[in-house]
């Protein structure tokens, strides 16, 4: 629904009510996004107006997530949507409308708000950059290559998001505020730890280095625990019950996944990234190229599943894919191959 046809309305409260309709319908477009900065300084009432609208919704932020408020939500917006269309195809004005769009509007309007003026911190790196980046609280991120996480931090919480890549947190313990990293639909929540976090194409790999984490799992908007099986290192039968993820084990579940499986791993190499250096141990092909990829300009491709499922072990330097492929094709029976200028390994018979 667009209101850019729409005569604004005279009063400051239907205006902080319009300007509240677009921002929960979506992030401003630049211009108009200036418009409403020009709004808020031509008058204090038009700000205390807005602020009216907003400060509602804040008197119950602690429950905003509840099911039941979303819905009202849902069902506020979609009634203010109905009101406003309704007064002004009459052409006339009716007061009680302004005052219930206000009441619809605190309800909607304080997340698009709160996301648009206090936007996460974005830390990003480029092909081939690592990055180490110190919290306001001390907490440390190390960042891989071509990998991006936000951080949004408040007086209750500390939430981040990996967006892509590969990151290690070293957490400052604060018991009252969590520290929660989510990536895919998976959430690592630490109060005062060590561990990282990798997103690649199809699964999530969480390994915890020191302390303790909880692994979640967001299913129909509901965090549930992660549940794995017995111990691959002694063979155990799987039971997929809910454990406690040790110090030196790596757990990797699908992206849509509630099931996992954990591992032992060597601290110190799977830290090898770190120094400019990839360690590969029976590791999936199309996994080990995705890694490689971070640190070069034209990635690779994998030609087919059957390449992509081939193991591979040895150690690189990030980076030197000549090196990579001298090992690969070198071994297996692949080579690679130019498809629409784009290089692809691919299967020699």
């Amino acid at each position: 629904m667009s209101l850019g046809n729409v005569a604004e309305p005279d009063d400051a409260i239907d205006q902080a009510a319009s300007w509240c309709l677009r921002l929960a319908e979506g992030r401003l477009a630049p211009q108009t996004r200036a418009a409403f900065d020009a709004w808020l300084a031509a008058d204090p009432a038009h700000e205390r107006a807005f602020n009216d609208v907003v400060h509602t919704w804040q008197a119950m932020e602690h429950t905003h997530c509840s099911p039941d408020l979303i819905e009202m939500r849902r069902g506020a917006l979609d009634s203010l949507r109905r009101g406003h269309a309704q007064l002004w195809s009459r052409g006339r004005r009716r007061r009680g409308v302004p005052i219930a769009a206000a009441a619809c509007l605190a309800l909607v309007a304080l997340t698009a708000w709160v996301w648009t003026r206090y936007m996460p911190d974005r830390y990003e790196t480029l092909p081939g950059e690592r990055r180490v980046i110190v919290l306001e609280d001390g907490s440390q991120v190390s960042l891989d290559a071509q990998s991006r996480v936000d951080v949004s931090y408040s007086s209750g919480r500390r939430a981040l998001w990996l967006r892509k890549g590969r990151a290690r947190f070293q957490v400052t313990r604060d018991a009252l505020r969590p520290f929660s990293v989510s990536a895919s639909d998976k959430v690592v929540v630490a109060t005062g730890t060590q561990f990282s976090v990798e997103l690649l194409s199809s699964q999530v790999h969480v390994i915890l280095y020191q302390g303790g984490v909880d692994v979640l799992s967001r299913r129909d908007g509901v965090l549930q625990p992660i549940h794995w099986g017995g111990d691959s290192a002694t063979g155990d039968a799987p039971q997929w019950r809910r454990q406690v993820l040790q110090v030196g084990n790596e757990l990797v579940v699908g992206s849509a996944e509630s099931m996992a499986d954990v591992r032992p791993v060597d601290p110190a190499r799977s830290l090898s990234w770190e120094s400019g250096q990839l360690v590969f141990n029976e590791e999936p092909l199309a996994s080990a190229l995705e890694r490689m990829n971070r640190y070069v300009d034209r990635p690779l491709l994998v030609g087919d599943a059957s390449v992509g499922r081939i193991r591979i072990s040895g150690t690189f330097l990030a980076g030197d894919m000549p090196a990579f492929l001298e090992g690969v094709t070198g071994i297996f029976p692949v080579r690679v191959e130019s498809d629409a200028g784009r290089e692809v390994l691919v299967r020699t018979h």
